[in-house]
């Protein structure tokens, strides 16, 4: 058997490798809109003597709210004292995971269309090539469950921390009677919620390349070939 490198482009013509040439894109769609995140909430502070001040909550990928500072120790909001303030909240594990399950999708996606544009002679004449192929796909396929149901609700809970809302209850000034605060500039959200959308596409089109690489393995030819004759059921002779 020869093992060397032989450039054929004709897997991508294929399920097989056109699937997954779509799954190194999807991969890049998921991490990209995740990770590249920067975003600001400015919260507006309303004194009861009719002044307004402003406060930044600046938060970026990964989203680590607890080490965003909010308030500098003995700064003077509406002629009060304010102790030094975070944000609150901590979605960073969930967004890292994500972010994480993506690149290794998009570097496995490349090594396997290496494989089979140039060694799909060696990648069909083993048992091990196929059968590895599909149980780390399928892997894959419940890793992008996990991880984008965990990102998703790390999301809702980014939303819920930066409305006015969380703000609000975590700047203890604002609980005052006769102060107010709103959030009256909201980072966009868009790219974060475009991410939550890629990794579930992406558990969808994994889901469907196990079937195409399923096919390829001997459990597949094994299902529907059979020895000659092992269908045909011998009719007893008449007594």
């Amino acid at each position: 058997m020869m093992t060397g490198f032989r450039l054929n482009l004709s897997p991508l013509k294929e399920p097989l490798g056109f699937v997954k040439l779509v799954e190194w894109l999807t991969a890049i769609f998921a991490f990209g809109s995740c990770g590249g995140f920067s975003g600001r909430n400015v919260l507006s502070v309303f004194c009861g003597d009719g002044r307004n001040e402003t406060l930044n909550a600046d938060f970026h990928y990964p989203v680590w709210l607890s080490q965003v500072l909010l308030i500098v120790g003995n700064k003077s909001l509406c002629d009060h004292s304010v102790t030094t303030t975070y944000m609150v909240g901590d979605s960073a594990s969930s967004a890292e995971f994500f972010v994480g399950i993506a690149i290794v999708c998009f570097l496995y996606s490349m090594v396997a269309l290496l494989v089979y544009l140039g060694y799909m002679h060696v990648y069909k004449d083993s048992d091990f090539g196929p059968i590895f192929d599909f149980v780390l796909t399928a892997i894959l396929v419940f890793l992008w469950l996990v991880c984008s149901s965990a990102w998703a609700k790390g999301l809702q809970n980014v939303k819920d921390a930066t409305d006015t809302e969380g703000l609000s209850a975590t700047v203890a000034l604002c609980k005052g009677s006769n102060i107010t605060c709103e959030v009256t500039e909201f980072a966009n959200m868009r790219t974060l919620n475009i991410s939550v959308v890629f990794g579930y596409l992406n558990m969808f089109v994994w889901a469907g390349n196990a079937w195409f690489v399923y096919k390829e393995t001997r459990w597949h030819s094994q299902k529907f070939s059979s020895p000659s004759g092992h269908g045909r059921q011998q009719v007893p002779a008449p007594i």
